[in-house]
């Protein structure tokens, strides 16, 4: 049995196919993680959350941005933006029950694998944390906005999860302003400063970082005892020169590559988009 760990799909299904095909992946055997955003950008989001719906037993999924996006826009809480190509999934007549599976997937997942080195910590995460947060912050900040988005009142907080604000995490927090600060540092943060004010309108790669500003993965403090896997920031190209600190999304919508990390012997796969 094997661990794999895939990178931001978005909806590009016959990648994921492909891929899972150089890697001999086996249903009930092996074991597929996903570090979010499964829908959006790529051209079958349908086709990717049925297939990954239909193998539930053998895969784990953390919610990304794109993914709570999707949700939003199904249950009337946000508008569709032009760029999504989510047309054919809100179309289709199993839209509400893949909705729902979705719903229910957390936001972090922690477990423990048998690698080379022997049995290792890993926390999967879309985004990153913020510098303050340790693992059983993480997985407890995490738990609060699954309870929300899993609760009765899962429709307010979906239309409040939108923004910026507040820039930084503060344990004082209360309502939907701690809901969505949390929901921002694991499903969109890139750069930070050291006491996490976030500036979550800069999308490039480290070259782009703002005076004062890093990646939040300079500020971490969750490695190296547990091991970090997480998408999200494409134009990393899957290199954060951590080594606790694994980068997965490749860009495979943007016209790059779809990798998986083996979490085994830490052996990358990838297919191009070519």
């Amino acid at each position: 049995m094997s661990t794999y760990v895939v990178g931001d799909i978005q909806g590009c299904y016959k990648a994921l196919r492909k891929l899972l095909k150089k890697i001999g992946f086996v249903p009930g055997k092996d074991r597929l993680w996903c570090v979010g955003d499964l829908v959006n950008r790529g051209p079958k989001s349908l086709d990717t959350l049925r297939f990954l719906r239909d193998m539930d037993s053998s895969i784990r999924v953390v919610l990304g941005n794109h993914d709570l996006h999707f949700i939003a826009i199904f249950e009337g809480a946000a508008p569709a933006r032009g760029k999504d190509s989510l047309d054919q999934l809100l179309a289709a007549p199993d839209c509400e029950e893949l909705c729902d599976w979705l719903r229910f997937k957390p936001l972090a997942y922690y477990d423990s694998v048998h690698t080379n080195e022997g049995l290792e910590h890993f926390l999967m995460i879309h985004a990153g944390v913020a510098p303050q947060w340790d693992l059983d912050k993480t997985l407890q900040l995490a738990a609060e906005v699954e309870l929300e988005l899993q609760g009765p009142d899962y429709r307010e907080f979906l239309s409040a999860m939108y923004g910026n604000e507040p820039i930084r995490w503060q344990d004082r927090l209360s309502g939907q302003a701690r809901l969505r600060t949390i929901t921002n540092y694991l499903t969109r943060v890139r750069f930070c400063d050291d006491i996490g004010s976030l500036r979550l309108d800069i999308k490039e790669g480290l070259c782009a970082a703002p005076e004062g500003f890093k990646p939040w993965f300079e500020y971490e403090k969750i490695t190296p005892q547990t091991t970090i896997l997480f998408g999200h920031w494409a134009a990393l190209e899957g290199k954060t020169s951590r080594a606790h600190v694994y980068a997965l999304d490749t860009g495979y919508v943007w016209g790059r590559e779809l990798t998986a990390l083996r979490l085994e012997d830490k052996q990358r796969f990838s297919v191009s988009n070519s």
